[in-house]
């Protein structure tokens, strides 16, 4: 196994809780409360409910996850994990399914509400042209190299910032507050299990992250302490302001309407600050989706030249080529265009709930792999252990479960199509892995 002895331990509880915080909040809560209150048919209780569950499903997901990613310090995340512990082909299929539906699927879906942010100023057909060019652009800076690539996410971590603490104070100080916010929990007439899966699945796309809290374990002091604090702390934190926020929103306009707003967000903001303040709030969440589409590109090129470097996808040789930069160009390019063929759906919850459907597949084999090591090699050196073992790491296969059976049976024939193409497209796998081993073993 590879090590972190060249990293410097330098990580306490605040530092890593923020670096948990600033990998999570991204563009999900500015607009995925219109998905919610579509699910529950206007009524507000099970939204609200929704993003606590998320949030302590995502607590849970992540204090498991970080087990196997302390213990397989690897570059490439599942693909590594998976591969040490179950084999090299389950371990492919998560780089696959990142290669071709997680990664694209998110950045899709972020060019695709940007082009409908500003088609609602130049006109409703150019959705699709801004969309394409935004892919197109992040795909030409990032061939620019890393430092221009990490100076995005900077200036949008900040816009990220501004409009959510306007929205959270101002919503409360200017709206009317005379709306219901917990009642009803669903629209009459609506399955409450049901509800809850589809709410679940938007509201997990904006708690998306926190696997990248494993990363961080190397460089901490005691990282057998302070991780789980960290996770905890960081998850709570981001549960908090999801909560606060949405009740703000809820404050301002009410669920039978925020059910019909695409841009929850920038309504809201439009009440609060007039056409002009809205607008301004509305620049600032674009910036925001387009840093976050930004750190999906980075990662998603990343796990494809990784699979480029094992020889397991065609054309490896060319995927795995650095430009003179030093950065992958050819394996952005290749996730840019998947995007761009994606964006042409035009339908930014149908492309997350896409992405966070196929990754959870994924998800739910790695926490099972904690039980997995406990069992077979019991005797590793642990410098973190999951708290309360097994109950956490069941909580979290559970999780993943119902995520998967709410999609496939209690969804409706729209998300149960959505996923079994999912599926279909990550098995499309095995054979390009045995025809590409094939031939590079000749």
């Amino acid at each position: 196994m590879e090590n972190n002895q060249g990293l410097k331990k330098n990580l306490g509880v605040a530092t890593a809780m923020s670096i948990v915080v600033g990998c999570v909040i991204g563009a999900g809560v500015f607009f995925k409360p219109y998905a919610i209150y579509q699910a529950t048919g206007g009524a507000p209780g099970m939204g609200m409910l929704a993003w606590i569950v998320g949030g302590f499903a995502s607590i849970v997901a992540a204090l498991t996850f970080a087990e196997v990613a302390v213990l397989i310090p690897k570059t490439g995340g599942m693909v590594a994990y998976l591969g040490e512990v179950y084999n090299e082909k389950i371990g492919f299929l998560a780089g696959w399914m990142q290669t071709v539906i997680f990664y694209p699927a998110f950045l899709a879906g972020y060019g695709v509400k940007v082009g409908s942010e500003l088609g609602a100023f130049l006109g409703m057909q150019y959705a699709l042209p801004i969309a394409m060019a935004v892919i197109i652009a992040l795909v030409a800076l990032n061939a620019l190299g890393s430092k221009t690539a990490g100076g995005i996410q900077v200036v949008s971590t900040i816009c990220k910032l501004i409009p959510l603490f306007l929205l959270m104070i101002f919503g409360f100080i200017f709206g009317s507050g005379n709306h219901p916010i917990f009642t009803p929990m669903v629209a009459e007439g609506k399955n409450s299990a049901a509800v809850l899966g589809s709410t679940l699945l938007a509201v997990l796309f904006a708690f998306e992250g926190w696997t990248n809290v494993g990363t961080i374990a190397g460089e901490m002091k005691n990282p057998g302490r302070d991780l789980p604090r960290a996770i905890v702390g960081g998850v709570s934190i981001i549960m908090a302001v999801y909560f606060i926020i949405n009740m703000a929103y809820l404050w301002v306009i009410p669920a039978d309407q925020l059910m019909n707003l695409e841009s929850p967000a920038s309504a809201v903001a439009m009440e609060i600050f007039g056409p002009t303040g809205g607008l301004l709030i509305k620049i600032g969440i674009i910036i925001s989706v387009i840093g976050a589409a930004n750190g999906f590109l980075m990662s998603g090129s990343r796990v494809a030249y990784l699979l480029a470097c094992q020889n397991t996808l065609p054309a490896s040789r060319r995927l795995s080529s650095l430009n003179k930069n030093q950065v992958p160009a050819n394996s952005i390019i290749l996730v840019g265009f998947l995007a761009c063929l994606y964006s042409l759906s035009g339908k930014f919850d149908m492309l997350t709930d896409l992405a966070v459907f196929s990754c959870w597949i994924f998800y739910t084999l790695t926490f099972a792999c904690v039980m997995k090591l406990r069992r077979t090699k019991p005797d590793l050196p642990r410098k973190y252990k999951v708290p309360l073992y097994p109950v956490i790491p069941i909580l979290a296969i559970l999780s993943g479960l119902y995520v998967m059976a709410s999609q496939l049976f209690l969804s409706g024939s729209g998300p149960r199509i959505l996923s079994i193409g999912s599926i279909a497209i990550t098995l499309l796998g095995l054979p390009v892995y045995m025809l590409v081993k094939r031939y590079y073993n000749k």
